[in-house]
């Protein structure tokens, strides 16, 4: 189920109103438009609006229940939407409210921790400080806890980001990502950091049905389009690449248009009785697909392009 098919309060129902005044609709209805399927994500992060909202109605008639706790921990395979739900997520809080700013800032761990003694906390405190007021999405959390190596500084990273994700909670949303085992095995060995994640979402795969409506809407905003046989045989290179190491979804799918748009201006180039109409320069065929190695390679055998 999507985002367009929940149920709608009733006519006349006051939550229905405070929805509708809030704006988070027209911010669900655009996650729902940018990412295919991730049904599970799109009804958690809709649950999550919900809550929020009839939290701030509670507080209006003085039920207070005390700040949320809003840091949440995105788990799933590269490509799968998690910095797109991330920047929609920061909005959402922005509008109700919960935010300042509702801007998002995304780092790694080497945005974080420093390579020697007294580098990691100006560091991280200088990254905090920007992020205050809005969102702070750390991709790939797991690389800042090192356990084998006694002379690395992230341990360092987390503890200041612990001290002001507690300390500063009704004032920055932080949001951890990364690869579902290892962001388990860094919450289990970080038992302070999992305490705080009041939310944990997991990012599924997609299948090829959805792969191929991705490719759809990346090809319609770049204005391209596959031709019919160009349309099935990206359908057979989405099972084999599918097959092969370091799949990434979605953002594989991208890299594989963008070979696909240089093989089809090689290939207009090469044609000395090609027309330069709005066909030949929109339409991706067949033989732009063909040209990867992805069909001429085994089907376990890694295969980039």
């Amino acid at each position: 189920m999507d985002i367009s098919e929940l149920p709608a309060p009733a006519p006349g129902n006051p939550f229905a109103a405070a929805l509708a005044a809030s704006g988070i609709t027209g911010l669900l209805a655009q996650l729902d438009r940018e990412l295919i399927g991730l049904a599970p994500v799109k009804q958690r992060i809709g649950d999550i609006a919900a809550l929020l909202l009839v939290d701030k109605l509670r507080a209006e008639r003085g039920f207070a229940a005390g700040a949320p706790s809003l840091h949440m921990s995105f788990s799933g395979n590269p490509g799968t939407g998690k910095t797109t739900v991330a920047l929609r997520m920061a909005a959402i809080l922005h509008k109700l409210g919960y935010v300042r700013k509702g801007h998002l800032v995304a780092v790694t761990r080497d945005d974080l921790v420093g390579q020697y003694i007294g580098h990691t906390a100006p560091k991280t405190r200088e990254v905090l400080k920007k992020a205050m007021g809005g969102v702070l999405f750390i991709d790939e959390a797991y690389y800042l806890y090192r356990p084998e190596n006694e002379r690395d500084y992230g341990q360092e990273a987390i503890e200041i980001l612990l001290q002001v994700m507690e300390n500063q909670r009704d004032d920055l949303v932080v949001i951890l990502a990364g690869y579902k085992d290892r962001m388990d095995t860094f919450f289990a060995s970080n038992p302070g950091m999992s305490s705080r994640i009041a939310h944990h979402i997991d990012f599924p795969d997609y299948g090829v049905a959805e792969l191929g409506q991705i490719a759809g809407l990346m090809l319609s905003t770049m204005h391209y389009r596959f031709d019919d046989e160009a349309a099935r045989v990206f359908t057979d290179y989405l099972e084999r690449r599918m097959a092969q190491p370091h799949f990434a979804n979605a953002r594989s799918v991208r890299n594989a248009l963008d070979r696909a748009r240089l093989r089809h201006a090689s290939r207009l180039m090469g044609q000395p009785d090609a027309l330069a109409d709005d066909a030949a320069l929109t339409t991706i065929t067949a033989p732009d697909l063909l040209a990867s190695r992805v069909f001429s390679l085994p089907v376990r055998e890694q295969a980039p392009c």
